[in-house]
């Protein structure tokens, strides 16, 4: 009994425990955990061109490192669409009002100074095929009400942008394994698919659970934290740090 007792402590420490410790003392090191809401910097960081000068349709999905504290472990994630010919458009979820937010920030801004990486792009015909549904897949998601937002273990900004990858599994979309709350099950069920509908997940109600999937790959999640394999693209998940490899 004492023996897988052990061994599940020495896995617990070597995979979540060192990597998440380790992480935080670079936040330290960085200053993040000094700054607040109103002393950061949110605005764009100019990665999208202006909207008259990139006529095509297009659509992305953005994750970026929250603040302070929290950065140690999670990111926040949004949605940007722009209509052929048309204007940007950011859907986040936050925790504070009417959670679904509609340009409330500039499409490519920063997430409390933190520069946004880019998880999904997909530009011209293509993504003019996927905006009606993903637009349809915003308006449909069930936590859009005051009060509808738990930052641990869900559902928050990443459960709201994973409920609309699985809406419209075409776009082969995966969040980053920093993103805690993504694998919340709305439905509330323990059993069933991976957002890409390429695999399946195990959920205990966002506090851990398994995934095994081509586009998501093999993650084990203990209390939010990730620690895996991308299969599709070769890397591995590590807590704290997200995703490293090709």
């Amino acid at each position: 009994m004492l023996r897988p007792l052990r061994i599940a402590t020495l896995a617990f420490l070597i995979l979540f425990a060192l990597p998440l410790g380790a992480h935080a003392l670079v936040q330290w090191r960085d200053g993040d955990f000094e700054t607040n809401w109103y002393a950061a910097d949110w605005s764009s960081t100019g990665t999208l061109p202006p909207a008259a000068e990139n006529p095509a349709a297009m659509v992305r999905i953005y994750a970026a490192r929250v603040g302070r504290w929290r950065g140690i472990f999670a990111v926040h994630s949004w949605i940007v669409l722009k209509e052929a010919g048309g204007h940007y458009e950011r859907f986040d979820k936050v925790g504070w009002g009417m959670p679904i937010r509609r340009n409330a920030y500039p499409p490519d801004g920063r997430w409390f100074g933190h520069a946004p990486e880019p998880v999904f792009a997909v530009d011209g015909e293509a993504a003019a095929k996927l905006i009606p549904r993903i637009r349809a897949a915003v308006g449909a998601y069930p936590y859009s009400h005051a009060g509808d937002y738990a930052a641990w273990p869900g559902p928050n900004s990443n459960t709201f942008v994973a409920s609309v990858i699985a809406a419209v599994p075409e776009m082969g979309a995966a969040l980053p394994p920093t993103a805690i709350g993504k694998d919340y099950p709305l439905d509330g069920g323990w059993f069933g698919l991976s957002p890409s509908r390429t695999g399946i997940r195990v959920s205990l109600a966002g506090y851990g659970g398994f995934t095994l999937a081509w586009v998501e790959g093999v993650e084990l999640n203990v209390l939010g934290a990730v620690a895996g394999l991308d299969l599709r693209r070769p890397g591995i998940k590590i807590p704290g740090f997200g995703r490293v490899g090709m």
